[in-house]
């Protein structure tokens, strides 16, 4: 553990092996492709709990074309392969990257690129922390989410309105990671909570869902 306690992430053994099954892939394919967990595994991991959501972030190619990366290693190691799911980007519901989802080694994850654009594009902060399967280590491309998870603090990556005006739902996620966590909402996300625009959004969103 660290000196401040937050930055070290304690692996299972299964997330251990799927790690390294994925860094295998990418060597075997001889690929120079980074891999990160996203968002809010991470974000478990350092408060201590655990967390079966795994996304996986990759710097320079889909996450379609990886798990086809994927799946050639598997079969050349002589294990089943499953099929993989593709998720369009849909921008106008708040899904701005392709996502690929499969199941290594009995655990589901989801495959997707370009971190620095999926980091700026959360919710808070603490859901936009990157944990680098290669070196271990724990990266912050906000460069505010660690200290955020450190105080208690639920922030946006950009300004709150225009996070809450993506999504206005996520003022509803806010509230309830404040409670689930016992964090406070920083100010500026306080007030762009209350501004008409994001309200009526929100109402419209909530029963679009419904």
């Amino acid at each position: 553990m660290s000196s401040d306690g937050r930055r070290t992430v304690e692996l299972t053994d299964e997330e251990q092996v799927l790690f390294q099954t994925l860094l295998d892939a990418a060597s075997q394919a001889k690929l120079g492709t980074t891999l990160r967990c996203a968002g809010g595994w991470v974000r478990d991991k350092l408060m201590g709990r655990e967390s079966s959501d795994i996304d996986i972030a990759l710097d320079d190619m889909l996450g379609s074309a990886f798990a086809g990366v994927v799946n050639a290693h598997l079969q050349s190691a002589g294990q089943s392969v499953r099929g993989v799911a593709v998720i369009a980007s849909n921008p106008e519901q708040s899904k701005h990257l392709e996502t690929a989802r499969m199941r290594v080694n009995g655990i589901w994850l989801d495959l997707f690129g370009t971190p620095e654009q999926d980091a700026l594009r959360r919710d808070f902060t603490i859901n936009a922390l990157f944990y680098n399967l290669g070196t271990r280590t724990v990266e912050d491309l906000t460069g505010r989410g660690l200290e955020d998870l450190e105080r208690g603090l639920i922030r946006t990556p950009l300004p709150p309105r225009q996070t809450l005006l993506d999504d206005p739902l996520r003022a509803l996620r806010a509230v309830r990671f404040a409670a689930r966590f016992g964090f406070e909402l920083e100010e500026g996300l306080t007030r762009a909570m209350s501004d008409p625009e994001v309200c009526s959004g929100g109402v419209r969103r909530e029963r679009a869902i419904a």
